[in-house]
């Protein structure tokens, strides 16, 4: 595909905005310029349940445009309540509807606004009612049938279990059957527990029934007579881990028990509940299966071990056992859900126990459309496996008349279909004008629609793609081992890579080519955990990638997805990585900027330069406050937000910070392997540091020794209503992990089609210059040490032409099915790479690079060349506090620091840079200014900086210079008392929030929530403070209001001169350019949250509420929360620089 081209046509189409912001080929390698359009945020808007109106939409719209925004993500959630909230409803696809997204397109015309539109209705995925079952979303089925051969057969084969009435033949095969293969719900052994309770249920699949088991304990099946048990089958209700690592223990007389095994859980994401789990054990014999539960051990929870984040339990519907061997996982591992487990074994299949491919018997031919077998069986019993594919049943969930099956990820022509009806329709509606002008992303959001495994298509595309016929293979699906267990996993990961492939090149790479059609730029989020995919690739087809944090939220909290689409945006050369900021699972009314300011900065130093927040939610009426929500999830960032208008100050924030962090690009030193397991994702700090341990420091590597450790299995709740794991992954422990260096996660494709040496560095796609690529060896996502011909090839070549690598165990096997031929040059390749020498030397060199052993224990990566990029001089200021980023622009380099702690922060920063003048720039306030003291030392850049609680700042280092030294006073201002204002002030609140009527006058600032007038005590709003001072000074300095503690935010009006917002620490302005000699009037204008609001009505009648919304009230048993202007207030001198 010719990119260039591509979207050169894009620019002559498109209006200034996107032309700027969608990423080229040919713009990668120089520095991207952004504008003041692409650095300001947008908004999720969410039209909820059916219930709009022009005159919502319209103020709305004009909000957005009020605060700052730059555009809005518009998706219909949901159809209309019972009853509905407006009579009657606006369904989605009426002609009402079309008419209402053609109104607020107009509107955004005229505000100058943009819109993205999704490609469904709903946020998750792409479906529709018009995607029928052939169209949908699809999965092998099968169905067994055991018949006496030495006959002409002619039976009705049973049809697989499908979805409704569709379902389609692949193949029918008959194997045959050495020995009958028994199941215990054939036998009915004895079922007992420590709890002496009826567990019958267990073993039959037709009883209801969960075991429950809430501290240790167990339950046993007893047989008659001994039973071979060879594989498990585990259903559970819901997602369950301990379910799945239990202890196996065995005995022959049910006095003397030994320990068999602990069962393996699977990496497994949230959305793991379409397939049972079938679990290989090793091939034994007895009369007594005890299944113990202990939780000691236990993991605590990540994404890729979600089941494991919550409050720990075992609950199990179903345990089956069989003297069937199956391959482990197999239903992973044939891609029909996400799960991730090591490699079935010989020990657990024996070869005996494996089907010979020439055993297979294809007997397709002799089914006819029916179902109905003709077939001259020969001699001996037969097993007819019948295999088709069927709708996976998943729907875009989240949508309302919109709703209907998910599309066929897989098959251009569905896909297109899909998009035609929901975007193209809406395309239409507006014409070509308006969509040129404001119609400006095509969006992917949550992917919540589990995996698939088949397509009218696969077939011929794994055929093409892999160079064999799947359906040779296709029991394997089955969990049937053909060959040898080997052979088997082969041809699963073969199925999982085309997969991927598919997923990224069908899907992603058409909706791209569609968006590309409509003159518009595309975003997407990711497809893990529960689409079975590499999910760095499908970022190579998407302009804006995008991940997600959430806020007070850790069950829900999305740390890989925050990695993989900065990785990916990064490997790919995406200039704009997006994410959608501050969702929550339960809204608590508390939130305002000084409170989400850490978690913003903190993820503007991972990597993202753009947020679309979460979530401004159409409110239909003028009249209800705060009106609509998205049934209290997600932060309530929309018009009737109390702090909505002077909440401009944190957009004008971001909206500085992203102007930066869009320019240039990252300076990244490291770049880790992802590997070849499929699925994949970018690799997390906590996963990286078994491999470079002294990097983290000991207090890291004791820290995650006791957290991995999870004794006890602490938990916490967050919010008030969730338990948790208290020892979950959460990326917020992590800042700063590596101690001065940031890495990136890159995946195979990268490496095979875009790496190139460059004065020893390895540069891809994106033109970002990694120092040392590293290739970590088998972990958690990555089990089974595997790595591909063609990979190993290409490292040995990069190393050769001058690139360091550091590489962790010997891989043991190539993935996928390959020739002896291929291993034979496979073998000979890691000899080169590993055994020539990793078993006498740490490190060597190959051809101009160096190769690496790990782990590798340096305390940094000096002996490679390369030292911290950021060092924090001071001992006793805690690396982990800072917050940082480097990005390398056409004026030189900028480093975003912020401070994540609540306390100021005084402390010598080092930086990786020489010979330019430092600058320092405010985000808050716009302001730059020249640095008074640096110097520079061993050819870094030594400067001393003072942080106040939560700031965040710039240094930026731009003309070039020969001075090492500067020394011209302090880099910070300091202030001496002038004047305090705390007394005497008036306060006028406002009645139409239920404030008093006339001013308060007051001798002493006060906790509005601690007032005994019921009508400032539940307030919410803005109140206006008020004072007159005299100001008699003739004195030359510069004059600050410092108004101390404020609960959340005041505007500082003087002499009626609005000066700005004062949202976050340290809460001083100046103030100089609008104070004079003599009276000064100054009004102080403060806004809370909505919390004590709703507080206070949630005790009044309907009728004397001032509050309405959609949430569910959650705040029964809250305090109120302070508010209102508590100082001290003061007038301050800044004191000159010594």
């Amino acid at each position: 595909m010719n990119y260039f081209k591509k979207y050169s046509r894009l620019i002559l189409v498109v209006v200034l905005c996107v032309s700027c912001e969608v990423q080229k080929d040919k713009e990668t390698t120089a520095f991207f310029e952004p504008t003041q359009e692409s650095a300001k945020p947008w908004v999720y808007w969410y039209w909820m349940q059916s219930a709009y109106s022009k005159e919502g939409i319209t103020t709305d719209l004009e909000a957005m445009k009020e605060a700052g925004l730059g555009g809005a993500y518009l998706m219909t959630i949901k159809g209309p309540t019972d009853p509905p909230l407006i009579d009657p409803p606006v369904l989605q696809l009426s002609p009402e509807f079309w008419e209402l997204i053609d109104w607020a397109f107009e509107e955004a015309g005229r505000l100058d606004l943009k819109i993205a539109f999704h490609a469904a209705d709903g946020f998750a995925v792409a479906g529709g009612p018009w995607i029928t079952p052939e169209k949908s979303m699809q999965k092998v089925v099968w169905a067994d049938t055991t018949v006496a051969g030495g006959t002409k057969l002619n039976i009705q084969l049973p049809v697989p279990k499908h979805y409704e009435n569709y379902y389609e033949d692949i193949a029918t095969f008959a194997i045959p059957i050495k020995n009958e293969k028994r199941i215990s719900s054939q036998l009915s052994p004895v079922i007992s527990t420590s709890l002496k309770e009826d567990a019958s249920f267990l073993n039959d699949p037709k009883a209801e029934g969960n075991f429950k088991l809430y501290e240790k304990g167990w339950f046993e099946y007893e047989f008659d007579k001994p039973f071979t048990c060879k594989s498990i089958q585990i259903e559970t209700p819901g997602n369950n881990y301990q379910a799945h690592r239990l202890i196996l223990e065995v005995s022959d007389d049910g006095v003397n028990y030994k320990r068999l095994s602990r069962l393996e859980a699977p990496r497994h994401g949230w959305q793991d509940t379409d397939q049972f789990y079938r679990h290989a054990i090793l091939p034994t014999t007895a009369t007594h299966f005890r299944f113990v539960y202990n939780p000691e051990g236990t993991e605590p929870g990540a994404e890729d071990l979600d089941a494991a984040k919550w409050k720990q339990s075992l609950k199990v519907s179903k345990i089956i056992l069989s003297e069937e061997a199956r391959i482990d996982n197999y239903q992973g591992k044939s891609g029909a859900i996400w799960r991730i487990s090591s490699r079935t074994t010989e020990a657990q299949i024996p070869k005996e126990d494996c089907i010979e491919l020439t055993a297979l018997n294809n007997i397709s031919g002799f089914v006819d459309k029916t179902g109905i077998l003709n077939w001259e069986a020969p001699q001996g019993n037969w097993r007819i496996m019948r295999f088709g594919h069927t709708s996976t049943g998943h729907e875009n969930a989240t949508g309302g008349a919109g709703k209907g099956l998910e599309v066929d990820k897989f098959d251009p022509e569905a896909i297109r279909f899909q998009l035609d009806h929901w975007f193209g329709e809406a395309v239409r509606t507006i014409g070509p004008e308006l969509a040129s002008k404001v119609l400006n992303i095509l969006h992917l959001d949550s992917w919540e629609c589990g995996s698939q495994n088949w397509s009218p298509v696969f077939r011929t595309e794994f055929e093409n793609r892999r160079g064999y016929d799947i359906v040779d293979y296709l029991p394997v699906m089955a969990g049937i081992p053909i060959e040898d267990a080997a052979i088997s996993e082969g041809i699963l990961y073969d199925i999982r890579k085309t997969i991927s492939e598919l997923i990224a090149d069908n899907f992603f790479g058409t909706l791209q080519e569609e968006a590309d059609k409509n003159g518009v730029a595309f975003s997407s989020e990711n497809v893990a955990p529960t689409m079975v995919s590499d999910n760095l690739l499908h970022f190579k087809y998407v302009d804006f990638p995008g991940g997600e944090f959430w806020l007070r939220s850790p069950t829900h909290d999305k740390p890989n997805d925050m990695l993989d689409a900065i990785s990916g945006g990064h490997i790919y050369g995406k200039n704009i990585i997006q994410a959608e900021a501050f969702t929550q699972l339960r809204m608590d009314w508390d939130e305002h900027p000084g409170n989400l300011k850490i978690l913003a900065d903190r993820n503007y130093a991972l990597g993202i330069n753009r947020f679309f927040y979460h979530v401004f939610v159409h409110n239909p009426w003028l009249d209800r406050k705060p009106g609509m929500t998205l049934d209290g999830v997600g932060s309530y960032f929309q018009r009737d937000q109390t702090w909505w208008k002077p909440g401009k100050a944190w957009v004008d924030y971001s909206r500085r910070v992203q102007f930066e962090l869009q320019k240039g690009k990252p300076v990244i030193d490291l770049a880790v392997f992802t590997g070849e397991e499929i699925p994949s994702r970018s690799v997390l700090p906590d996963r990286l540091l078994p491999f470079i341990p002294n990097v983290f420091g000991e207090k890291r590597i004791k820290s995650e020794f006791l957290r991995l450790k999870n004794k006890g299995q602490p938990i916490a709740k967050q919010p008030k209503e969730v338990t948790y794991s208290k020892n979950a992954t959460d990326l917020s422990q992590w800042v700063n992990a590596l101690n001065g260096y940031k890495y990136d996660s890159f995946n195979a494709d990268v490496l095979l089609n875009d790496a190139r040496v460059l004065d020893g560095n390895v540069v891809f796609k994106g033109g970002i210059t990694y120092k040392a690529l590293l290739f970590p060896g088998a972990r958690k996502m990555a089990p089974n040490q595997l790595m591909s011909l063609l990979v190993l090839e290409k490292i040995i070549d990069l190393v050769k032409e001058g690139a360091t690598v550091l590489i962790g165990d010997q891989p043991v096997d190539i993935p996928g099915n390959y020739s002896e031929t291929e291993k034979l040059k496979w073998e000979k390749r890691i000899t080169e790479l590993w055994t020539a020498n990793s078993n006498t030397q740490n490190s060597w060199n190959l051809g101009k690079g160096t190769v690496v052993k790990l782990p590798y224990l340096g305390s940094d990566f000096s002996d490679l060349g390369f030292t911290p990029d950021i060092l924090i001089k001071n001992p006793l200021v805690n690396r982990e506090s800072i917050a940082w980023t480097h990005r390398t622009t056409k004026e030189g380099e900028s480093y975003f620091v912020s401070n994540q702690k609540e306390e100021v922060l005084e402390t010598k920063f080092s930086f990786r840079v020489d010979g330019r003048i430092p600058y320092i720039y405010n985000p808050e306030s716009g302001e730059e200014r020249s640095l008074n003291e640096w110097k520079v030392v061993n050819g870094r850049t030594e400067i001393p900086l003072k942080l106040n609680a939560n700031e965040s700042c710039f240094v930026l280092f731009k003309e070039k210079t020969k001075e090492t030294i500067q020394k011209s006073g302090l880099n910070w201002l300091t202030f001496e008392k002038a004047k305090t204002l705390n007394e005497n002030w008036s306060i006028q609140f406002d009645p139409e929030f239920h404030g008093p009527k006339n001013p308060i006058r007051t001798s002493k600032l006060f906790d509005w929530s601690q007032s005994k007038n019921d009508s400032i005590k539940y307030y919410s709003g803005t109140a206006i403070y008020a004072k007159t001072f005299n100001w008699d000074s003739s004195k030359q300095q510069a004059v600050w209001l410092h108004i101390g503690d404020v609960s959340n935010m005041a505007e500082v009006v003087l002499n009626d001169k609005n000066l700005g917002v004062l949202w976050t620490y340290p809460f001083r302005l100046n103030i100089s350019k609008a104070l004079k000699q003599g009276a000064n009037k100054l009004e102080l204008r403060v806004t809370n949250t909505w919390a004590n609001r709703l507080i206070g009505d949630e005790d009044l009648p309907q009728k004397e509420r001032l509050t309405w919304t959609t949430a569910p009230f959650r705040l029964e048993k809250d305090s109120l929360l302070k508010a209102g202007l508590l100082g001290p207030v003061r007038l301050e001198l800044e004191k000159k620089n010594p």
